[in-house]
């Protein structure tokens, strides 16, 4: 039985890893929110889940490696600033980051990589993603993982041909450009489709989340799985052994 210390304790996923925890034989150590800090109660846990805010990444991976102990990063809308942070603690400590922690999404990257490496340049590449009206980070960190994959197995960096918010006379679509389009509305727990646009065919990969709880029961897998690794980088492919 491992000890879990969740920061965002109280947000819709902080409320779905309670019970994650719960149902896999596990304990919850401590749950921290805005205003609190982890770093008094982080030598108390097992294993620190994160799914807070970007701005407070920084104090949690510090709290982890005074600590000593392995953190799994969830918090979304994260930028080139907080993946440095998150190299720099991996140097300490193990560090598991994912734009989404469902099982079924880690095999959808999985299978983009794959379509991408193995579909012809002339194959449009679109990311489609739905979210309920509460998100506030757009295009969502899943979409975005999806992009990396798709990316990854053109052999492309995806910073360099990512399009998104297409308004107005864009002229034509740039050849090799990876889009993304992001719909908000209602309570949609995420759907992500990502589209490949062949001269008279389609192939459409997609993933549609009933229930946060998939997410939950991902990172308490995830945190089962790192709790026993060196310090390091790893993803949710390395939990799958993809």
């Amino acid at each position: 039985m491992l000890q879990f210390g969740v920061i965002g304790h109280k947000g819709r996923m902080g409320r779905a890893l309670e019970a994650a925890i719960a149902d896999a034989g596990h304990a919850l150590c401590v749950g921290v929110d805005a205003g609190g800090s982890i770093a008094p109660h982080a030598a108390q846990c097992d294993v620190l889940i994160d799914f807070s805010a970007p701005d407070a990444l920084a104090a949690n991976l510090a709290a982890a490696r005074a600590a000593g102990k392995p953190i799994v990063v969830g918090t979304t809308g994260l930028e080139e600033p907080h993946f440095v942070s998150l190299a720099e603690a991996a140097r300490a400590v193990p560090v598991l980051q994912s734009g989404n922690f469902s099982l079924g999404v880690t095999l959808l990257a999985h299978l983009v990589h794959e379509a991408a490496a193995r579909l012809g340049s002339d194959w449009d590449i679109e990311v489609l993603e739905m979210h309920h009206r509460m998100k506030v980070d757009a295009p969502s960190g899943t979409a975005k993982l999806l992009g990396e994959a798709a990316a990854a197995g053109r052999g492309i960096a995806l910073a360099e041909n990512m399009e998104s918010g297409r308004h107005g006379m864009t002229g034509a679509r740039a050849a090799g450009a990876i889009g993304f389009a992001t719909l908000r509305g209602g309570t949609v727990a995420g759907e992500h489709s990502v589209i490949f646009a062949g001269s008279e065919e389609r192939l459409v990969l997609s993933h549609s989340a009933e229930n946060r709880m998939i997410f939950a029961r991902g990172a308490v897998k995830a945190a089962e799985w790192l709790a026993g690794q060196p310090a390091g980088r790893y993803g949710m492919n390395d939990v799958l052994g993809l």
